[in-house]
């Protein structure tokens, strides 16, 4: 008998030595004689080759877990745990008690990392490269939106799966209402506030209108090196100094400025927002399967690289609404309708984001043949997820991607209806 432990050595269980014995026992009035037998068991590892198996199933699993929705009356999990955040806390006030100058290393001292800069540029250019393909896809593929619910489905017809939570929803039976969608659906678009001093003044609600909103990897860009000078930046030559949590030091307050909405802003945005990006405005392609590649290069170059650059520039999301900020400490905007925002008088909670916080995957149903019946309740738990770029490129002729196969469940054999009840 073997069995397979979490940390990959196998043991196996060997029967080396059986006994009988026998013992006279008195059941009721008349001695019995019972016999049995014992037998020594020892443990032998063997961490050959179930060891490289596990290994193998951990570096590339069949199938994953589908992801689960956060519900809306609880807070988004911190990504970083709470006793790091309390000792470092404690650490922080240990020092500010002693008139100790916080220690701070680039980009924290508002200066920039030049190791960065490049990757910025890399990650505003396949920005630009995933908006132009998505929209040029949508005028080969189909995507629709439920009127009711934030779901999406990229398929030439909407799915039966019965899982609405829309408005009236009861009446349709949990079916969705499915109209055409455009590159929002696809590409969820976060915006943000752009400062031309994160360091300075805040954003408050009374002055949010001074400022522009653009799409939150584009400021997390623009505060990573990237020159646009539609969109400029104070590039400090002096480093920030903090005592905890009190600026001493910030070389002064300096207005940027004013934003103003001329012939360049407009041609720049075009590229760089989804809003000016719609369905029907760009051409046909005329190479399918290329244009699908190469948009989903692009955005899986815009993940790894959004990854790179929030391991050092700080991002914040509120942990109820999906409000991002770009900078050292959250904006002010008292514009937060989640749960219980009364509460807080409509400020967002502010906490660390994460990469999904800045592009949301938006998961859909992955429809193996689009050419096939839609989807179906009944087989719900035979079908995989995936974020809709990845399945409205694959659907195009792209590749799948060796990370989004277990999560599409690829390998998993979709019954019919009659045998699905007979499926374990």
């Amino acid at each position: 008998m073997e069995i397979l432990h979490n940390n990959g050595f196998c043991v196996s269980l060997i029967d080396i030595n059986r006994t009988r014995m026998n013992k006279l026992v008195k059941v009721g009035s008349r001695p019995r004689q019972i016999a049995w037998g014992m037998s020594r068991i020892c443990c032998e590892q063997s961490p050959g080759t179930s060891s490289k198996r596990y290994e193998r199933y951990q570096r590339q699993p069949q199938n994953v877990d589908l992801p689960e929705l956060l519900p809306k009356k609880k807070k988004k999990p911190f990504p970083v745990p709470i006793k790091k955040m309390l000792q470092a806390s404690r650490q922080d006030k240990r020092l500010a008690r002693m008139r100790i100058e916080k220690p701070l290393e680039p980009p924290k001292n508002g200066l920039l990392v030049p190791e960065l800069i490049p990757v910025a540029y890399e990650v505003l250019d396949n920005w630009k490269v995933l908006i132009r393909g998505l929209s040029q896809l949508l005028n080969v593929g189909t995507v629709y939106g439920c009127r009711k619910c934030p779901q999406v489905h990229v398929g030439p017809v909407g799915h039966q799966i019965q899982d609405c939570y829309g408005t009236g929803s009861q009446r349709r039976n949990s079916h969705h209402s499915w109209v055409r969608g455009s590159v929002n659906d696809v590409l969820i678009p976060i915006e943000s506030y752009h400062q031309f001093d994160p360091f300075g003044w805040r954003v408050k609600h009374e002055t949010r209108f001074d400022y522009d909103r653009i799409p939150a990897i584009v400021e997390l860009c623009i505060q990573a090196g990237v020159e646009l000078p539609q969109y400029p930046s104070r590039r400090r030559t002096a480093p920030v100094r903090m005592i905890g949590k009190k600026v001493i030091d910030r070389g002064g307050f300096v207005d940027g400025p004013k934003p103003h909405r001329s012939e360049d802003c407009i041609s720049l945005l075009a590229e760089l927002d989804t809003f000016s990006n719609q369905q029907g405005q760009s051409s046909t392609p005329s190479n399918v399967e290329e244009l699908a590649e190469k948009t989903l290069k692009a955005y899986l170059n815009v993940q790894r690289g959004v990854a790179r650059l929030m391991r050092k520039y700080t991002v914040k999301t509120c942990g109820y609404c999906s409000e991002v900020h770009v900078g050292p400490w959250g904006h002010n905007v008292k514009l937060c309708g989640a749960f219980k925002h009364q509460w807080r008088d409509g400020k967002h909670g502010w906490q660390d984001a994460v990469v999904d916080d800045v592009i949301p995957p938006n998961y859909v149903w992955h429809v193996r043949d689009p050419t096939g019946p839609p989807l179906r309740s009944s087989l719900r738990s035979f079908y995989g997820k995936a974020p809709a770029v990845v399945e409205l490129c694959v659907q195009a002729g792209a590749e799948i991607p060796e990370e989004y196969r277990p999560m599409m469940r690829a390998d998993v054999v979709i019954p019919d209806s009659e045998e699905a009840r007979l499926a374990a």
